[in-house]
Order: structure tokens, then sequence, then C-alpha cells
């Protein structure tokens, strides 16, 4: 057997260059100060060699770790059976791969996790957060802000007197919740039902408020909550036919609580969009298109929300600004735009 070679060192490198090893050590780095053909020398004798940073040396020089933790405040059964997350992830892992920078997946589902993740977070082993599908009485906010780290949340905030000062980017949930039932109403419905998402998230709070926005006064028997997912929209469709059998439309918080309120009607004899017309919220492919019918739904861009936060999270990385700072760094907060999908269900 044969001995592996050695591993190519900074030196190796910068006698193949014929370049200083500080010249190296700066290339390599990212500092500024070296001419652009010496630049070039080294960057190809890296990969003549084959040279790999050490990344423990790497992080003394530049204080950056090229780690982003990324937060899902759900367990674990949760994010990996629903496809939002998925779709979420992927954007935040294209943006990250695309700079350089690892993702380091933390999931929370108890207080014990909470304490294991601000341990984590107080340890220097991350350069930021990336903290999604926050419930209203999660303490990561807190504990993200004692470890002192540039963060960026999925979804509108609500502590510290709601959106200030705090990054985020959102979809415009409530606008989307009001063109849901907006058409549903110009399709001649009037004894329209939501089923909403777990009301301890700013998301379904939102949803719910634009729906209250264009039926005004609403029915409180024609309101029943649900928590995203498909089975949680079952069982309120179930019961929001017992309550009023006369329902002719349904708005859901999203298309698994969709899919389910699909299932309960067809269970129960009703033809849709014939006796109840059914939309969505997220046009998540392929559930929104394989429903049976296929759901009408507001379409969020979930990947690209991914991608954004990402990307502000970086840029504040890169501008060295702190959580306090925030506010000069540009816009606190960011709310996408949302679409309406028409499809067979209404």
């Amino acid at each position: 057997m044969s001995e592996s070679a050695p591993r190519p060192t900074l030196e190796a490198v910068a006698a193949r260059a014929g370049v200083s090893r500080a010249t190296v050590s700066r290339v390599v780095n990212g500092s500024d100060g070296v001419r652009e053909p010496l630049a070039e020398r080294v960057r190809r004798a890296v990969d003549e060699l084959g040279y790999v940073p050490n990344q423990a040396a790497r992080s003394l020089v530049t204080r950056r770790h090229d780690a982003v933790a990324v937060i899902v405040a759900e367990p674990e059964t949760r994010v990996f059976a629903d496809p939002f997350f998925a779709r979420q992830l992927r954007g935040i892992s294209k943006e990250l791969t695309a700079h350089d920078n690892q993702l380091v997946l933390l999931l929370t589902e108890d207080r014990e996790d909470h304490a294991r993740v601000a341990r984590y977070l107080a340890g220097g082993h991350v350069d930021g957060a990336l903290v999604f599908s926050l419930h209203i009485d999660d303490p990561l906010p807190g504990l993200i802000r004692s470890a002192g780290l540039p963060t960026v949340f999925g979804g509108r905030p609500h502590w510290n007197g709601g959106e200030d000062g705090v990054r985020h980017v959102d979809t415009d949930n409530r606008g989307g919740a009001r063109e849901a039932v907006r058409h549903l109403l110009g399709l001649g419905r009037r004894r329209i039902a939501h089923i909403t998402g777990a009301l301890d998230q700013t998301s379904a709070v939102d949803r719910l408020d634009g729906f209250r926005d264009v039926m005004a006064d609403p029915d409180p028997a024609l309101v029943e909550e649900g928590d995203f997912t498909a089975a949680s929209g079952e069982r309120a469709m179930r019961a929001l036919l017992a309550r009023r059998p006369d329902l002719d439309a349904v708005f859901a918080g999203n298309d698994l609580m969709a899919a389910g309120a699909l299932r309960a009607l067809r269970d129960q004899g009703r033809r849709v969009p014939d006796d109840v017309a059914v939309v969505g919220f997220d046009d998540m492919l392929p559930i929104a298109e394989q429903t049976e019918p296929p759901l009408t739904t507001v379409r969020q861009d979930i990947e690209g929300m991914g991608r954004l936060m990402a990307r502000l999270l970086l840029r504040d990385l890169d501008r060295g600004t702190a959580p306090a700072e925030s506010d000069g760094a540009g816009p606190s907060g960011v709310v996408l735009p949302v679409t309406l999908v028409r499809r067979d269900s209404a």
C-alpha cells in the first residue's frame, strides 16, 4: 500500500507561483492589495496543486467561517413531510452554495432543542442565521439576539412591536388572501368558508385578516383553524360542513389543507367546483396540479424567498453589519408579490 500524497501547503503554492507566502494568503483569503497578474498566477498554482485552504487558519484571518445556520422552528417529522420546507431550503442552499458557504440545518421541537441551538450559536461556529416558521411564543429571536448573530427571518416578525429593524423576507399573505376571496365572490359564491393555518404564526393570521378584509364581518361558523397539514384541512372541512352544510366555497390557508378539504368534500358527495369551489395558497407543485380537480391557488415564490433571505444575510456579512445596525444596510423587510393561478377547483 502506498502512502497518500502530502497535502499541498501555502509554501508549495507560493513556490509554484513565484510569489511570497503572504501574497498567496491574501489571494486565498480574498483580501485586496494583490495585482491581478499575480493573483491569477496564485489561482493557477492553487488549481494545479489542488490546494485546499485550512478553514480554521482561514477563519483566523478573515474572521469568517463561511457557514450559515438555517433554523426551522418545526419538528423534523413536519420539515421532511411538507414540501414547503424543501422548496425554501433549496432556495437557501442554492444561494449559499453560489457564494461558497455551508448550510448548517438546525431544527427545534422542544425547550431542550432551543437550549442546544442557543449553545451552538453562541459557540461561534457560524457567521449568521436564517430562521423561518417561527411561532408566536418561540424563544428563538431572543436567543439569537443574545448570540449577537446577523440574522434574516422568513415571515413577518411579531415581536418588538412588529417589523421595524428586523431583517425579514415575507410574502404578501394578506393581499393574496384578498385576491383568493374576491375570485370566489366573482364566481357568485357568497357563503365562503376559511380554513386557517396555525394562528400562532403570522402567515396564518395575515391570511385570515385578508379573508376578513373582503368578507366584512364573516359568520364565525365559517372559520375553522387548521395547522397547515392535509389532515387538519380534512378535519376542518368536515367541521365546517357539519356547522354550515349550505357553504358554497372555501379558501384554505395552504395547498396541503386544500387537498385535505377536497378529500372531505369528495367523501361527503360534494362536487367541486359545482357545489363547493376551493382555493388554496402556495401553488405547491406537484400537489396543486395533481389534486382532483386541479387546484386554483395563490402562488408565492417559496424558493425565491429562500434565495432572497440568504442574499440579504450574505450582504450584511460582507458589510460587517451587526443586527442592531441593520437599519442602515437597506430595507429591514421585503414583501414578495403573489399571483392567483386558476385551475379547475374554482
